[in-house]
Formats: C-alpha cells, structure tokens, sequence
C-alpha cells in the first residue's frame, strides 16, 4: 500500500474521504496533525558543535554589517 499526505482545501473533501474509508476503499491514518514542538528544540544538537559555533559567527557578522551599513 501506499501512504500519501493530503491538504484538504475544502470540508467536502473531508467528508468524501470518511466514505471512502466507511467503504474500506481507504483509511485515515491521522486527523488534524498539529505540531506543538519549538524549532529550537526539534533541532536542537543536530549541528556538530564546531560548524554552530561557524555559523552564529557567519550570522553575527552579517548582522553587524547590516546593522552598521550607510544608507
């Protein structure tokens, strides 16, 4: 079997569905996946430690120049 993701972008499609799954055509794995989890935290130690520590360098420094540029 295949598993897919699907939008819905109309409640018809919703209650579509529900039928195709009461004829056991298909079945609704999850309703209504919500994530709660921060970014910070999902990604959290993902980065080794030196290649972080390259990066929040690159990142300040880009933000000085912005910060300190003439317009």
């Amino acid at each position: 079997m295949e598993t897919m993701l699907i939008e819905l972008t109309n409640q018809k499609a919703a209650k579509l569905l529900h039928e195709l799954e009461e004829l056991h055509l298909i079945k609704v794995i999850k309703k209504n996946v919500v994530n709660n989890e921060k970014l910070s935290e999902k990604y959290a130690g993902k980065l080794p430690g030196e290649i972080a520590d390259e990066l929040q360098k690159y990142v300040t420094e880009g933000r000085n120049e912005w910060n300190n540029r003439s317009i």
